[in-house]
């Protein structure tokens, strides 16, 4: 991975925090369900990047992109379920919600640079 590719390293860092959430959820919370599902969203963005990154052609980067987006949509609002269900405090919520709403503002412009591009 470049150093400089902002976006694949956010979604890594981010996939890292997700491992460690769902673990936490079900050693902790002893919540199984949600765990799985955020887990699979929340790793599953960078996993899209890092396919579009090596795409074979623009089509493919935007498809894989576009499917990062919308499992960074789908991670979000586990997120906030898990935040008004008591399953996350409000502080730790309150980071992980937020960078997700840095991977999703950086997917979109990179979506809308490359579109337009």
């Amino acid at each position: 991975m470049k150093e400089n590719n902002v976006i694949a390293k956010k979604s890594y860092q981010f996939a890292i925090r997700m491992v460690k959430l769902s673990k936490y959820l079900q050693t902790e919370q002893r919540e199984f369900i949600l765990s799985k599902q955020i887990l699979r969203s929340g790793t599953s963005i960078g996993a899209n990047i890092e396919e579009g990154l090596g795409g074979q052609s623009r089509k493919n980067f935007i498809a894989k992109f576009y499917i990062s987006y919308k499992e960074a949509r789908e991670t979000h609002y586990w997120l906030r379920l898990l935040r008004d269900t008591g399953s996350l405090d409000e502080k730790l919520a309150s980071s992980l919600l937020i960078d997700c709403e840095e991977i999703l503002k950086l997917l979109t412009s990179i979506l809308k640079t490359t579109k337009n591009n």
